[in-house]
């Protein structure tokens, strides 16, 4: 409930640090969590990598580190992250995107540094306002993940083009069912 993550922040305790949101939420609070590999024979050690990953991914990185392909209506949306993992050359990025939604059904989707936010609010149990936008309030939400991980600063009115291209793809993901790429 929102009063116990409250009462636990008053002492201290922040389940997400200083991101926005929680569990349930679009925002970053909702979803982003560390990810350490640990190979000493194949991952170099203190490498740091910048892909984006989901774990659906961890379906077609399986896949292919034991030698099997996946057929395409398996894992639509997973995709094989070895390469970045052995810090190969690859085209970059893996992902095209990467969708994420709220417990109320709101999507976001990431691309390289950008994420959209196709509401005004979460769409999750966050309290000020992340259930409820005010009148007024922007349509989307649209932040740069690279200067503003804490999602504070909303450039959907200074960025109308990355709005738009972002909302086609995360339309087309939807009209199509998958967002990996399918095989030739």
């Amino acid at each position: 409930s929102t009063e116990s993550v409250e009462s636990l922040a008053q002492y201290g305790h922040r389940a997400n640090h200083y991101l926005r949101g929680r569990k349930s939420d679009a925002w970053e609070g909702g979803h982003r969590v560390p990810f350490i590999a640990h190979w000493p024979a194949r991952i170099p050690a203190g490498t740091v990598c910048d892909e984006t990953l989901c774990l659906t991914d961890f379906l077609a990185t399986f896949a292919a580190l034991t030698g099997k392909n996946l057929p395409d209506n398996a894992g639509e949306d997973s995709y094989n992250l070895l390469p970045a993992f052995f810090d190969e050359t690859y085209e970059s990025p893996i992902r095209e995107g990467t969708v994420a939604h709220s417990i109320d059904g709101v999507f976001a989707i990431r691309q390289g540094r950008w994420k959209l936010i196709d509401s005004p609010g979460s769409g999750g149990w966050s309290s000020g306002g992340g259930n409820a936008p005010k009148p007024g309030d922007p349509p989307v939400q649209l932040y740069c993940m690279v200067a503003d991980v804490r999602e504070q600063r909303n450039l959907w009115d200074q960025h109308p083009e990355i709005v738009e291209e972002l909302k086609a793809l995360l339309e087309r993901y939807k009209a199509q069912g998958h967002s990996r790429r399918r095989a030739s």
